[in-house]
């Protein structure tokens, strides 16, 4: 079932267009990853599907409804984290979730606050104003208050960035357990793409406001042939030597060299390697990943 669509979504400022004839759909329980470089058009997209800034041409549409249309229907139905939208400084995190949860039709405004904060690990910090919190704290109250309302569609920007390890891998715990529950839709933009891999079931590529991809993070991981050889040897000289001559890209890590070979050559570069008497005591293979799509993909500074 479609629960978003977005057709020919175009944003002019002035000169500059900064998405342009962009169409996706989302399906329900579906996680959709939106990436891209910085100013490609993702958080400009994202505002459009909003409703918070006005398409110059196309049309949104949530559960068949037109969102220019239904605007107050559809948006008690949808919620929206973002990293860098800043609440209000001198409220509470209490405050700021209680006084959100009236921008919905909550049955039980209190005991869900309390969730929230019990969820989230917020309950000591809920008599502390938004100005005395970490960023990453906020980055866990902005998600918060993007549940609340127990929404149907979710628009997620970067909502792990600025959090500690463990506790980006419990808000994706929870956004899965979400998704397997009650069955959320979720729009996700990320930097991190072993976590996009890890959760989103599609991705769109956008680049100069432009879509260039649509597929799994499987499928685009594969469309790159080039895979990562981790090699633990004895004579490193002659190993960098040997890829220098050969013009094989290498990087080293501590005691390893990273060498990037294309698959169809692995047994080749291997073969090599013995002939020139160069002997490695650990070796691995990392097959391509979406992080290296979007290395290849993205523009270069």
């Amino acid at each position: 079932m479609e629960i978003l669509k977005a057709k020919n979504l175009s944003k002019q400022f002035g000169k500059f267009k900064a998405v342009d004839n962009v169409s996706l759909s989302l399906q329900e329980g579906e996680i959709l990853g939106l990436l891209g470089p910085n100013g490609a058009g993702k958080t400009t997209t994202i505002q459009m599907l909003l409703g918070v800034l006005t398409p110059s041409k196309g049309e949104v549409f949530y559960f068949g409804k037109n969102l220019k249309n239904h605007r107050e229907e559809i948006l008690e139905e949808v919620n929206f984290s973002s990293t860098y939208t800043n609440l209000p400084w001198d409220l509470t995190v209490w405050e700021n979730l209680h006084f959100i949860s009236y921008l919905y039709q909550i049955e039980n405004r209190k005991k869900r606050v309390e969730e929230m904060l019990e969820l989230f690990k917020l309950k000591e910090l809920q008599k502390h104003p938004i100005k005395e919190l970490s960023a990453g704290q906020v980055t866990r109250l902005n998600v918060a208050k993007a549940f609340i309302n127990f929404p149907k569609v979710l628009l997620l920007d970067e909502p792990t960035a600025s959090l500690d390890p463990d506790v980006a891998g419990y808000i994706r715990e929870f956004i899965l357990e979400e998704r397997k529950k009650f069955k959320v839709s979720i729009v996700f933009t990320s930097h991190n793409m072993a976590e996009v891999e890890e959760l989103c079931d599609r991705v769109i590529f956008i680049n100069r406001g432009k879509i260039v991809a649509d597929d799994t993070p499987e499928n685009l991981a594969k469309t790159i042939e080039v895979c990562h050889i981790e090699l633990l040897v004895k004579q490193k000289e002659k190993l960098i030597s040997y890829c220098k001559n050969n013009q094989l890209n290498f990087r080293q890590e501590g005691k390893h060299i990273i060498v990037d070979v294309k698959e169809k050559l692995i047994a080749e570069f291997l073969r090599n390697l013995t002939a020139n008497a160069i002997e490695y005591d650990e070796i691995s293979i990392e097959k391509p990943t979406l992080e290296d799509y979007f290395i290849q993909n993205a523009p270069k500074l």
